[in-house]
């Protein structure tokens, strides 16, 4: 019987911009060797590696999964934040060359998915276009509506987020917590709110948009957007119940989805 562990393989050593390393990107879920296929999985803002860790187990076998690490918490507390988001997906872009012997598919979740567009815009430049682009809880890139919640203040912040309902808002309840992990979400609401591209280029890969029926933050105009991100008849989409985090009680219908995908 198969468990999802970290992969034991020796890890990369190539440095990104950050200085950073290329093993400290991702936290790596084997369950077949080699893999069929790589799942690389980026969380939303103020999000972590961790929030995928139950992805394993609800995908196939030969499917592999990357989780992203983004810089300034859990195990890369004190790493620096990047300074903008196509930095960030640049440095990502970089870790992932020793994963590139096997086809690709990105996941990203309300940032995530731009940071996933920006990765496959870099990989489709160096000929490894990724084989699925799915893009959840966010509108295309170049129909965001501008925001500026990174510059308010803490409570302001917060509340936002409470708006949204995510898993592990009450780690900002605790005084001690919040102190570690406010400055990430900034960080991250700052890279997202001043990414603004009016003029993306489309993609060669094939776009699948998920979103929550009820999230104010998606409109079906928007999520449909993507559709301009690709070729004609290389977009779909779904939606599930629930809003900007409906992905936490429907994962089961939602990585089934996924699976069927991928192929």
């Amino acid at each position: 019987m198969t468990t999802s562990r970290e992969t034991d393989r020796p890890r990369p050593q190539s440095v990104t911009s950050t200085g950073a390393a290329a093993d400290v990107w991702f936290q790596v879920h084997r369950r077949a060797r080699p893999p069929r296929l790589r799942l690389l999985c980026l969380p939303h803002a103020g999000g972590a590696a961790t929030f995928f860790q139950g992805w394993p187990r609800l995908l196939p076998d030969d499917v592999e999964v990357l989780a992203v690490r983004y810089p300034g918490r859990q195990s890369r507390l004190l790493d620096p934040f990047a300074p903008d988001l196509p930095t960030l997906a640049a440095d990502i872009h970089a870790a992932l060359d020793p994963y590139l012997d096997r086809p690709l598919a990105l996941f990203g979740h309300s940032m995530g998915s731009a940071v996933a567009y920006e990765i496959a815009l870099r990989l489709e430049d160096r000929g490894h276009a990724p084989t699925r682009l799915l893009a959840s809880g966010r509108v295309a890139p170049h129909r965001a509506a501008p925001s500026d919640r990174h510059t308010r203040d803490d409570e302001a912040l917060i509340d936002a987020v409470r708006r949204h309902g995510g898993p592990g808002v009450s780690v900002y309840e605790d005084p001690e917590l919040r102190e570690l992990t406010l400055p990430a979400l900034r960080a991250d609401y700052r890279l997202i709110e001043t990414y603004l591209p009016r003029d993306p280029r489309p993609l060669r890969t094939p776009i699948t948009a998920y979103a929550g029926a009820t999230d104010p933050d998606c409109t079906p105009a928007g999520v449909h957007a993507w559709s301009e991100l690709t070729a004609p008849g290389r977009f779909d989409h779904r939606w599930f119940p629930g809003g900007h985090f409906y992905l936490t009680p429907s994962e089961p219908e939602l990585l089934a989805d996924i699976a069927t995908r991928l192929g």
